[in-house]
């Protein structure tokens, strides 16, 4: 991971939310707009209890905890965010027993908003959980004069 402050301050962040911390989140990789947070596969996270499949709810809070992250870690961002809008398209469930983990990156940002792309994956990395696009605030760092 990257040791900049912002990088440091967003990894805080996550580390002190405490749906995060409910749902074990941890940072994997985080830095110049884009993270990974990954989360374990829990019965109390469990949605249907015949199949053991993980509650969309909470597939969603990693997906949204994720994006947040990519926000922070900009390389042109201040280090606070909130989600505006959040699509989702969950496109299998999440097999029961595998950790979960979410890649999000920011692909665009103007002054006041940044726009994310993200996946939530388990053991098959080529077969997502989900897919999402969201957009968050944004304020861009002021630039010195020369």
């Amino acid at each position: 991971m990257a040791n900049d402050p912002k990088t440091k301050a967003a990894a805080q962040f996550i580390d002190a939310l405490p749906h995060s911390r409910a749902l074990d989140m941890r940072l994997e990789a985080i830095g110049d707009g884009a993270a990974e947070i990954s989360m374990p596969w829990d019965e109390r996270f469990v949605g249907d209890a015949e199949t053991g499949v993980i509650h969309g709810g909470a597939v969603s809070a990693l997906m949204d905890t994720c994006g947040g992250a990519a926000v922070m870690s900009h390389p042109l961002s201040t280090i606070g965010t909130a989600t505006i809008d959040l699509r989702i398209d969950y496109m299998r469930a999440a097999t029961p027993g595998q950790r979960i983990r979410a890649r999000a990156e920011v692909y665009h940002v103007t002054r006041s908003v940044a726009f994310v792309r993200a996946q939530a994956l388990d053991d098959d990395p080529d077969n997502p959980v989900a897919a999402a696009t969201g957009a968050f605030t944004f304020a861009m760092v002021k630039k010195e004069p020369k």
